[in-house]
């Protein structure tokens, strides 16, 4: 259990990692958004499940705060950068409505 709970850990921080590298390296908002959104979603999920697995095996409790965060962050990350993208869609046609006029 130790080693699979070690596994979700690096492998979190891997993700968490390559998402944060994409926010600050990709050129553009739509893409920058989407290192994070996937990427560190992944990551951060990955290490809630690891805690999830500690105190489940070790601590002979299952703790409820990580599985809630767990779903909470997979529904409402997505429903935000949607949102984002959206938002950021209609700045950049506004934009270019009014470059022609």
């Amino acid at each position: 259990m130790e080693t699979l709970i070690s596994i979700l850990i690096l492998i979190g921080a891997f993700f968490t990692l390559i998402g944060s590298i994409g926010l600050v390296k990709l050129p553009d908002f739509f893409m920058r958004l989407h290192g994070p959104t996937k990427a560190t979603t992944l990551g951060v999920g990955s290490i809630l499940v690891a805690s999830t697995l500690y105190y489940w095996s070790f601590e002979n409790t299952l703790s409820l705060h990580e599985i809630l965060i767990t779903v909470f962050l997979f529904i409402t990350a997505p429903v935000s950068a949607h949102l984002m993208a959206k938002a950021a869609y209609h700045k950049l046609k506004q934009e270019s409505k009014k470059s022609k006029s």
